[in-house]
């Protein structure tokens, strides 16, 4: 059951959309960045590891919602936990990350997109696994990926199902209205903004509109940022879709996008909060770059766990952070936010039972996780985030 906190957040997002675009066409509105700070409350904001919708993946859900599973939500996959019904059944697989989500004022996920195959099993078990992304607790998804400009065509599949659920989305559009419009999400007493991009690997479907998938692009990213600040937004999110796959480490290219980015302001007042990294299938450090943190890589959350066109299962693919950042008011009209605290929640997708782990509780019920609890505490704490003061979560 999505807690209230979620609902009401969801509810007042489109009211605060329309409201600041109202504000934004009144003469002598107030710049965001000119807002009074709010009295001393901050909020927390987790954002997970990318989630792929992998035929395989759909299949485990498709046998926990038979009852095979030994499921003992009730959950029969529509997300009314009202019994094993047939379908498919995706809670008993985020079972796990449910109380660190959920007691987020803001949870973000990322959801590479599904195939346009009616046939394929992730696009069939779409509307389950968004319902069940919505109990869990997340808010929003950032949907920009490569694989969608090679084939948009799940593309509107992808957001109807996010739209029924409840969900938020950025990053992909059925419009061109759509790709121009700024998310804005409540969370605890700040407007965030979450965009979402994907790097483009040159192989973009011929008959698809530029608007449909937002390519990586360092001008465009900047312009977006500034956009969202100027709609409103307290705080701005990058989710970026970048990187080498089945690399434990950000490349060049990466890093130094990561600093002119970080390095972008305005008046004084840098243009992005906060940079989430994907793509690279491993949990890859944290880092602060400029002041601002960035999430480098935070491995698949949920997926098959090959290592792509060799077909090699590869269990680091199981591998992923859970990052969770607080952040305060800034101290005076017009400063930034900032993040008062930094965590990771390491987390392992166990591929044979289809369960989604949070390993330090694993580790304490007495699961040999040790292994796996180190590997992705050392990625995380490569870049220098330990001295930023990143902690892992308990």
């Amino acid at each position: 059951m999505i807690r209230r906190k979620h609902q009401v957040a969801l509810a007042l997002t489109a009211v605060l959309a329309a409201a600041a675009a109202c504000q934004n066409q009144e003469r002598g509105a107030p710049a965001a960045g000119q807002q009074a700070p709010s009295a001393g409350k901050g909020f927390t904001l987790v954002a997970s590891g990318s989630i792929v919708p992998h035929a395989t993946v759909a299949d485990r859900a498709g046998f926990d919602a038979s009852g095979n599973g030994n499921n003992s939500d009730g959950n029969n996959g529509d997300g009314s936990g009202s019994g094993n019904g047939g379908g498919y059944d995706f809670g008993p697989m985020l079972a796990a990350v449910e109380p660190a989500v959920s007691d987020a004022d803001l949870a973000l996920c990322r959801l590479d997109p599904v195939p346009g195959d009616d046939t394929d099993p992730a696009a069939a078990s779409l509307p389950q696994l968004a319902r069940a992304l919505a109990a869990t607790g997340y808010d929003s998804c950032a949907t920009a990926a490569a694989d969608a400009l090679v084939d948009p065509s799940g593309v509107p599949r992808t957001l109807n199902a996010l739209d029924a659920a409840g969900l938020r989305h950025a990053g992909t559009a059925r419009t061109q209205a759509e790709a121009g419009t700024t998310p804005l999400l409540q969370a605890g007493p700040a407007k965030v903004a979450q965009l979402s991009y994907t790097y483009d690997p040159g192989q973009r479907a011929g008959d698809s509109p530029e608007w449909t998938v937002a390519a990586l692009n360092e001008q465009r990213v900047i312009a977006g940022a500034r956009a969202a600040r100027k709609a409103g937004a307290d705080v701005v999110v990058l989710s970026l879709d970048w990187g080498d796959g089945w690399q434990d480490g950000p490349n060049d290219a990466v890093t130094a996008l990561a600093k002119r980015l970080t390095a972008s302001a305005t008046g004084g007042r840098p243009d992005v909060d906060l940079i989430l990294g994907s793509d690279g299938h491993l949990p890859q450090a944290y880092g602060k770059v400029n002041g601002t943190w960035v999430v480098y890589g935070a491995g698949d959350q949920i997926g098959p766990g090959t290592t792509g066109a060799q077909g090699v299962r590869d269990w680091r693919g199981g591998e992923s952070t859970t990052a969770r950042f607080t952040f305060v008011p800034p101290a005076k009209r017009g400063g930034r936010w900032e993040v008062s605290r930094a965590e990771f929640l390491p987390q392992f997708y166990d591929q044979d039972s289809g369960r989604l782990q949070d390993v330090n509780a694993a580790i304490a019920h007495g699961a040999d996780l040790a292994g796996v609890r180190d590997r992705i505490k050392d990625a995380a704490l490569g870049g220098g985030g330990a001295k930023a003061g990143l902690t892992m979560a308990p």
